[in-house]
């Protein structure tokens, strides 16, 4: 199946804490059924100072369930079921439900 949701796509969060913001996807974990959205959902972290790094309490991405995400559409930036367009060649295309615009991937 494909997927809906990848990395480097806009998404709108629907529910949580977070709900409303945008953000990009950096990336996906299909098993969980999670993503890591760019500055949606932090959490802070006691970081243990090591040779690389420093310690200290330090802000970072959790992963959000999918289920909590949809696509930004390209039009409007609002939220959007996905839908898939089969080309002549063969090849699936991601397309909002909502404007019927092409999901760049």
């Amino acid at each position: 199946m494909a997927a809906k949701i990848r990395k480097g796509d806009k998404v709108v969060v629907l529910s949580g804490r977070d709900k409303g913001r945008t953000g990009e996807v950096i990336e996906v974990r299909p098993q969980e059924m999670r993503a890591l959205v760019r500055g949606v959902n932090m959490v802070k972290r006691h970081q243990k100072q090591t040779a690389q790094q420093d310690g200290g309490i330090i802000s970072k991405e959790s992963p959000i369930h999918l289920s909590n995400l949809a696509c930004a559409d390209p039009k409007d930036g609002k939220a959007t079921r996905v839908g898939f367009k089969v080309m002549a060649d063969g090849r699936k295309l991601r397309v909002a439900k909502r404007s019927g615009v092409e999901i760049d991937g």
